[in-house]
């Protein structure tokens, strides 16, 4: 449920993440672009010009949805049929329902295929997994049911399409102008660099091992935490909901993680 309706269990911890990469093994965005859109070297390409600031994610990710032309349905099913889920996500999210943790997918990818995914592979409880992204529309003139039938709808004017900080910071505000009342800690697991804005706008970030939101993190001066899988996420989680650890704690833990783990970094969104 969406702000200030998440408060009213007065939750410990708020966790907030990132969809594709995070959540799934695979991005559900680009296996439609390798294997029904222009292919993976243009991606590859478009992903290098985003990050050397030639072109935005907004206009990037554009144009690889729209080099897709396959009906809307379909290519549901076909992520449905490709894309699996960190094995670990479905134990996370049965313990977050057991605390009353709220979990809330921000994404910049798009909204019926995370909820077709998520029921798919977890179950029908995973309609209470709030989900903020960008929207499917038909093309003029068009539906989604037909071939070149659909496109996005971004969720707002932002160089990304959408700013996952826009959805975070509200909770930030609520509770610096009620500071008698008792504030959650907010987490957020992330693999690229559209989780930057997200990231600085909570207690502590999951950065995937292997990819460089970890030196963004680093050279940024946020803290973080450096995880492989959802088991990970979920131990540290425990801890520090049942007040075994602290968020400094694993901040530090995280940057010896990260220096272990440099030569090994991976360029992703």
């Amino acid at each position: 449920m969406p702000y200030p309706e998440t408060l009213e269990k007065n939750p410990k911890i708020i966790f907030f993440t990132d969809f594709d990469g995070t959540i799934t093994l695979k991005d559900s965005n680009d296996w439609l672009t390798d294997n029904l859109g222009f292919g993976e070297k243009r991606r590859k390409q478009g992903n290098a010009d985003t990050l050397n600031g030639k072109v935005t994610f907004r206009d990037s990710f554009w144009e690889m949805m729209e080099s897709v032309k396959t009906p809307f349905p379909d290519c549901i099913k076909l992520l449905c049929e490709n894309i699996k889920l960190d094995p670990y996500f479905k134990h996370f999210y049965q313990w977050s329902r057991e605390k009353d943790v709220p979990v809330i997918v921000l994404s910049s990818g798009m909204t019926p295929i995370i909820r077709s995914l998520l029921v798919h592979l977890i179950g029908p409880e995973a309609v209470d997994i709030e989900i903020v992204s960008n929207e499917v529309v038909d093309k003029p003139g068009k539906t989604k049911d037909e071939e070149d039938g659909w496109q996005l709808k971004y969720h707002d004017e932002s160089g990304f399409g959408h700013d996952k900080s826009l959805t975070i910071r509200p909770y930030a505000e609520h509770f610096a102008k009620r500071p008698d009342e008792p504030r959650p800690t907010l987490l957020y697991a992330g693999d690229g660099v559209s989780d930057l804005s997200a990231a600085r706008e909570t207690d502590l970030l999951f950065a995937k091992k292997g990819h460089d939101l970890i030196t963004y993190c680093e050279r940024e001066g946020i803290p973080f935490t450096v995880f492989e899988d959802w088991q990970s996420i979920l131990a540290i989680t425990q801890d520090i909901f049942e007040g075994k650890t602290s968020l400094r704690e694993v901040a530090a833990e995280g940057i010896e993680k990260a220096q272990e783990t440099k030569p090994e970094v991976e360029t992703v969104k």
